[in-house]
C-alpha cells in the first residue's frame, strides 16, 4: 500500500503529511514519505495550555470511565493494525512483522490500562491512635510530556499514553523528528476514539513535531508535571537536571548495553536462536538489543562458528518483502557510527566478522549493513559504550564470578540474560549480587519484553519504569489520609498537649 493510501486509511487529514517544512524520508529507500509542519514555541505553549485545561475536567472523570476511552482507542488500533504497522515499517525500516508487533504492543497496553482503570488501589494503614483510620489515595498528577525515540515510534509512547489517560493525565507528545508520521497517525486514530467516546475534553493528546527547541520547552515548562523521555544517555543527562531544577518529575528510559552470559551447561541451539533475534533484529536498533556476548571459554569455539553460520543465513533487504529479517539502519549517521565503532574494535585487537554496507547498488540512498560480530580480547572501552547498530562483541570468561564482573562492568543497566541449565547459576544471576539491570532473564534473550512487567533499567539507563506492574504510580500523586471517627484527639507518638483551662 502506498504511503498516501496509508495516510487516508489511518485518518490523516489531506494536508497533514504534505506541504510542511519537515521532509520525512524512509530508511527503506531514502524516498520522501511526506512533509509535515513543525510546531513553533507559540504552538507548543498553546498545546500545553489546552492540556492544562483538559486536566481540570479529566481528573474528575471516574477512572473506569477514563478506561473506556482507552478501550475505544485499542479497538481503533485493532482495526488498523496492519496499516499502522506498515507505516511503522516505512518510517523506521524495521521488518513488517516487527512493525505489526509494535502495534500489537499498543493493543496490549490498552487492554492492561483498561483493567488498571478499576485497580488504582491505595493501602489501608493501621493507626496507632484509637478511633482513627489511615489510608493512602492516588490522584491524577497533571500534564505528562512524552519525548519518544525513532526506534519504537509508537509502542513506547503508548506505554505512557494509555496509563496516563486512565490515571487522569493529558499528554503532550514530542515524537522523534525521524518518525513524525506514525505519531500523526496515532493522533488521528485517537480522535476517532474520542468521537465515539463523546464527552472528553479537548487537549487530552497534543502532538508537537519539532527539534531541540520544542523538547527543551517541554522539559522546562512548569505546567508539565511529568516528563517521560526515551533516548540516549546524553539526552538524559540534559533532561534530568532541568526537570529537577523546577521540581518536576522525570521518567527516563535511556541507553542499554545488554549482555548475555552463555554458561557451559547452556542449550546452544536455544542460545544461538536467542542471540540472533536479540542482536540483529531491528538492525540492532533496540534499546534492548544484545550487544555483549560473554561465553565460557570451554564452549566458545563450539558456539561462535554456529553463530557465524546463522548470521550468514540472515536475509537482509527491503523490510516490506517476505522472508527479510534485517532491514536498514535509520540513516547515514547511524551507519557512520557503526563503522567508527568497528574501527575502534579492530584497533583494540578485535577480529570483525561482517559489518560492511550491502545493497548500495539497489538502494543508493539507504543504509543496509551486514550484522557484525567482533571477537574481542576483553571488555575494552568501545565494548562498554552503546553503539546503536547491529554489532555484537563476543568475549570469553573462565568462571562465573568473572562472567558476572564483566557483565556488570558497564555504565548501562537495562536488560540482561544468562543461558544455563544449572539452577545455581540461574539463581545467582537473579540474586542481589547478580545482574545489576532492571531486566534479568534466564534462557531467553534481553529483547522482547512483555507489557505486563515494568520496563526500565538502572545506572545510566535512567532508573525509570514504564508499562506494566505498578509503573502507573509514576503518573499519579499519592496522598496519605487520616480520619478521626472518635470524639477525642489523641496525638501520634503519645504526645500530651493539653491547653491550660
Amino acid at each position: 500500500m502506498t504511503a498516501t493510501r496509508l495516510f487516508e486509511v489511518l485518518g490523516l487529514a489531506k494536508d497533514a503529511a504534505t506541504g510542511g517544512d519537515l521532509a520525512v524520508r524512509s530508511p527503506v529507500d531514502g524516498a520522501e514519505l511526506g512533509r509535515v509542519r513543525t510546531a513553533s514555541l507559540r504552538d507548543l505553549d498553546a498545546m500545553i495550555a489546552r492540556a492544562v485545561t483538559a486536566f481540570q475536567t479529566w481528573r474528575t472523570v471516574p477512572a473506569p470511565r477514563r478506561g473506556e476511552l482507552i478501550r475505544l482507542f485499542g479497538e481503533e488500533l485493532r482495526a488498523h493494525k496492519s496499516e499502522l504497522g506498515e507505516l511503522v515499517t516505512l518510517e523506521t525500516g524495521k521488518i513488517r512483522e516487527e512493525g505489526k508487533g509494535e502495534v500489537q504492543e499498543m493493543i496490549d497496553i490498552c487492554d492492561f490500562a483498561l483493567g488498571l482503570s478499576r485497580q488504582l488501589y491505595g493501602l489501608t494503614i493501621a493507626s496507632e491512635r484509637p478511633g482513627h483510620r489511615m489510608m493512602e489515595t492516588w490522584h491524577p498528577l497533571g500534564v505528562v510530556g512524552v519525548i519518544s525515540a525513532f526506534n519504537f515510534p509508537v509502542a513506547v509512547w503508548s506505554w505512557n499514553f494509555a496509563l496516563a489517560i486512565v490515571c487522569g493525565d493529558p499528554v503532550v507528545w514530542k515524537p522523534s523528528e525521524k518518525t513524525p508520521l506514525t505519531a500523526l497517525a496515532c493522533q488521528a486514530l485517537f480522535r476517532r476514539a474520542l468521537k465515539k467516546f463523546g464527552d472528553a475534553p479537548n487537549g487530552l493528546l497534543e502532538v508537537a513535531i519539532g527539534g531541540r527547541d520544542i523538547g527543551e520547552m517541554l522539559v522546562d515548562d512548569r505546567r508539565v508535571a511529568l516528563v517521560s523521555a526515551t533516548g540516549s544517555t546524553r539526552m538524559g543527562r540534559e533532561v534530568a537536571p532541568r526537570v529537577a531544577r523546577r521540581f518536576g518529575k522525570c521518567l527516563l528510559e535511556l541507553g542499554g548495553n545488554n549482555g548475555m552470559i552463555v554458561a557451559p551447561s547452556a542449550d546452544l541451539e536455544l542460545a544461538v536462536r536467542a542471540i540472533l533475534f536479540s542482536a540483529v533484529g531491528t538492525a540492532g536498533q533496540r534499546c534492548t538489543s544484545l550487544r555483549r556476548l560473554i561465553v565460557q571459554e570451554r564452549i566458545y569455539d563450539a558456539l561462535l562458528p554456529r553463530l557465524k553460520r546463522a548470521y550468514e543465513s540472515v536475509k537482509i533487504g527491503n523490510p516490506l518483502e517476505a522472508g527479510v529479517l534485517v532491514g536498514p539502519l535509520i540513516d547515514e549517521n547511524s551507519f557512520a557510527g557503526m563503522q567508527r565503532a568497528l574501527d575502534r574494535a579492530k584497533a583494540d585487537g578485535g577480529q570483525v566478522f561482517g559489518g560492511r554496507r550491502v545493497l548500495e547498488n539497489v538502494f543508493p540512498n539507504a543504509f543496509y549493513v551486514q550484522p557484525a560480530i567482533a571477537e574481542m580480547p576483553g571488555q575494552t572501552e568501545i565494548v562498554k559504550a552503546e553503539t546503536f547498530a547491529p554489532i555484537l562483541y563476543a568475549m570469553r570468561y573462565r568462571d562465573f564470578a568473572e562472567a558476572m564482573a564483566m557483565h556488570n562492568d558497564v555504565p548501562q543497566g537495562l536488560s540482561s540474560c544468562i543461558f544455563t541449565t544449572d539452577v545455581r547459576e540461574a539463581e545467582a544471576f537473579l540474586a542481589p549480587d547478580g545482574s545489576d539491570c532492571g531486566i534479568a532473564n534466564v534462557n531467553i534473550g534481553p529483547s522482547g519484553a512483555e507489557i505486563g512487567g515494568a520496563f526500565g533499567g538502572e545506572k545510566e539507563t535512567g532508573g525509570g519504569r514504564e508499562s506494566g506492574s505498578d509503573a502507573w504510580k509514576a503518573y499519579m500523586r499519592r496522598a496519605t489520609n487520616t480520619i478521626n471517627y472518635s470524639n477525642k484527639l489523641p496525638l501520634a507518638q503519645g504526645i500530651e498537649f493539653e491547653p491550660m483551662a
